[in-house]
This record gives C-alpha cells, structure tokens and sequence, in this order.
C-alpha cells in the first residue's frame, strides 16, 4: 500500500493536483493524506491582548479548515470511487513544509503530490516556493503538477539523467511501479558537453538498463546542450507525459533549483516533474 501526502490551499490548482493524483494512482491501493497548514490572520494589537480573542480567532480557522477538507474528502470519494483509496485529513497550526516533514515521518509517506503556480510566461511554469522547498528538504520523492495541467496516462516518461545516482537508491521502485502500471515507455535523456562518461556513469547507466529490463526504455544522448535546452527540445519533437530527475545535491539540478542568486526559479516543462531524492537506503 502507497501512502500519498497531499498539500491542499483549497485552490483550483491544488484540487487539481489532488485529482491528478486519484487518476495517476487508480490502480493502486493507497492512503491520501489531506493536509491543511494555517497561520492566523493578522489582528491588531489591542486584539492581541485578549487571549480569548486570539484562541477564539485560531479555533475558528481551523474549524473551517476542518469542515473543508471534510467536504473535500467527501467531493474526492463521490467524484473518484475506488475501493484500493482511502483518505485521511490533517489540519496544522504550521507553515506548510516543516508540517509536511512531521507528516511524512509520522504517516510513514511514500510520495508527495503537489501543485505548482503558473507563469505569465508562454512556456514556463514556476515552481512555487513551497514546492522548491519541499523538493529541497522532504527526504521522499515529490511530484509537482502543473496549474490547470489535464491527466494524461504517463505512457512516455522522460528520465533526464546525468548517471550520478546511487543504486542503492530505493525510490527508484516508484519510477518502475509508475512504467509498468501504466505501460510507459522510459525515455533515458543524458546532456552532457563532450566530455566522455566516467566509469561510474557507464555502471550506473548499465545498472538502469539491467533495471528497466522489463520495461521498454530507450537511452537518448545529446551533446552540447545545457539540460534545460537539451529536455525542452526533447519535449517540443516528442510527446512526453511526465519528466523525472534526480535530485543530486551540488550536480546540475541542485544548482539550477536552489542557486541564491535565482529569484524566481523557472523549469521549462508543462508536464508533471517528478523528482526523486539522490539515495534512500535500507
């Protein structure tokens, strides 16, 4: 059984990356937790001084809170019957992320499904601050689904690589569960600028194709190319229905997300990203 942590703000977007969740795992038996974090509204001094007022204001939002999800939950179950689901919800006096990490160590989450916000520009979507942070900080793969992105069965997935990843790492069984349940083809895409693979990349990268054995799966290369380039000219010949990376710390993609001198962070892709932690082990 699959456990799914589901961050909601009630918002278009993230109900609409909660129902690409139900769809994307229709086959599978789970338990999606509902979270909900809040913080109170700003009040005026004179306010803050009566501390019935204040508690009286916090029980308030998070009764409303409650009685949301609860609708919520109820919606998800009309709207999506499946006897494999099953839905918890939780409401926190927290900020969003360090909640999300209490909830997946005492849930014992497999996977977080989240929202991005979209972008005024024509083809780029930003990833929210909260999505970047727990990409960043959760210990467990996070998938981000982009605003007003439509469910498509994951049938191409384009795994961007740069054969750093350990094999040890146990996350990988969700990019194989996804492939086989869904009959997807893996496209493997390496970028890279004319520098040969070491001896560690070639293993890693015999490791994957010993790994995806019963997969279809095919290993593209791409030469002088920043990774960005090289996955948006993938995407604009080829259809593709979800992108995975490793999050390695200090490679390519830990720069590209977390680098201090990048206000805003823009990834490049429409489809849902699916981003899995460098190593999980035994």
């Amino acid at each position: 059984m699959k456990r799914i942590l589901l961050p909601t703000d009630f918002s278009e977007d993230s109900f609409n990356a909660i129902q690409y969740a139900l769809q994307l795992m229709q086959s599978e038996t789970c338990t999606f937790v509902l979270l909900h974090t809040y913080t109170p509204p700003m009040i005026s001094t004179h306010t803050m001084l009566d501390s019935s007022a204040v508690w009286s204001i916090q029980k308030s939002v998070e009764d409303n809170a409650r009685r949301n999800l609860d609708d919520l939950s109820e919606k998800l179950q009309l709207d999506f019957p499946n006897t494999k689901h099953s839905f918890k919800t939780r409401v926190s006096f927290n900020l969003l992320v360090p909640e999300m990490g209490e909830v997946v160590l005492k849930d014992r989450i497999d996977l977080v499904i989240m929202a991005t916000q979209g972008a005024t520009g024509a083809k780029e979507i930003f990833l929210g601050t909260n999505t970047m942070y727990a990409i960043k900080h959760l210990k467990i793969p996070v998938l981000a689904v982009p605003a007003r992105y439509s469910y498509q069965i994951p049938k191409q997935i384009l795994f961007a690589t740069d054969y750093s990843a350990s094999k040890g790492n146990l996350f990988f069984s969700l990019l194989r569960d996804l492939a086989q349940t869904h009959r997807s083809h893996i496209q493997i895409l390496n970028s890279y600028f004319g520098v040969p693979l070491r001896d560690s990349q070639i293993a890693f990268k015999d490791y994957l194709n010993t790994y995806f054995k019963d997969i279809i799966h095919i290993f593209h290369v791409v030469d002088g190319k920043e990774v960005l380039d090289a996955i948006e000219h993938f995407e604009s010949e080829n259809t593709i229905d979800l992108l995975v990376m490793v999050h390695n710390k200090h490679n390519f993609f830990e720069n590209l997300l977390f680098n201090p001198t990048i206000n805003k962070i823009v990834y490049h892709t429409k489809v849902p990203f699916l981003v899995i932690p460098s190593i999980k082990q035994n």
